[in-house]
């Protein structure tokens, strides 16, 4: 049963996949068409899990929806650690990491609690 309190989660993976459309923008105007598109899809991907593990089936459908968030967080922080420290690309990577952190400490605390 979906609960449409506010959700801290909810609303940060949200934003933050406002931020990674802004920031794959990037990548695109620059041509690295592969980039932009790895860093758009696992970076919207966080939040649509989040939101989707609010109609969850059971306990365990929620815990599952919640570790795919987490894994996509995994994968974003990849692709933003390569932009970082690439020679060749230049962005506003730093930007997005504090943003980033704060979800998988959430994500992380979340799926743990859930657990228990």
């Amino acid at each position: 049963m979906r609960n449409d309190k506010e959700n801290i989660i909810v609303i940060k993976t949200f934003d933050f996949a406002l931020k990674i459309i802004e920031f794959s923008e990037i990548f695109f105007d620059q041509k690295r068409f592969s980039l932009a598109h790895q860093i758009f899809s696992s970076g919207t991907s966080i939040g649509a899990n989040v939101r989707e593990s609010q109609n969850a089936e059971s306990k365990a459908d929620f815990i599952h929806k919640m570790k795919i968030a987490a894994k996509e967080a995994d994968e974003v922080e990849y692709w933003l650690l390569l932009c970082k420290h690439s020679n060749v690309l230049t962005s506003p990577a730093e930007e997005m990491f504090d943003h980033l952190k704060a979800i998988q400490l959430i994500l992380s605390k979340i799926i743990s609690t859930s657990k228990s």
